[in-house]
């Protein structure tokens, strides 16, 4: 059973998205970036904010976005960085070939 100030032990994935962005969640709390309870705590905020399906199928969204909305929060990511990152993101997967990887350039 997980502490309280601690990660989720066995996470279940749909999409590599998903397992990447429970990866950085985990590394910027083992950075000091921020308390697991923190985490916690803005995930619950946005799953209440949202209404999570019962499926699950929005569940990393919602970590996603609480973890970005987090970092802007503790000053670890500015909004005007995080847009400017969406929006590479965003560029590079629509000039991605269909089954390759999406890369920065």
């Amino acid at each position: 059973m997980n502490q309280p100030d601690t990660p989720p032990e066995d996470p279940v994935f749909r999409e590599p998205w998903e397992a990447q962005s429970f990866a950085m969640a985990i590394e910027l709390h083992r950075r000091g970036a921020f308390a697991w309870s923190e985490f916690a705590a803005a995930l619950s905020a946005e799953l209440l904010g949202a209404g999570e399906t019962q499926d699950g199928k929005d569940y990393y969204r919602h970590w996603l976005s609480a973890l970005e909305k987090l970092l802007i929060t503790k000053s670890a990511l500015t909004e005007e960085e995080w847009a400017a990152r969406h929006d590479a993101w965003e560029q590079a997967a629509k000039t991605t070939p269909h089954g390759e990887p999406v890369l920065l350039k």
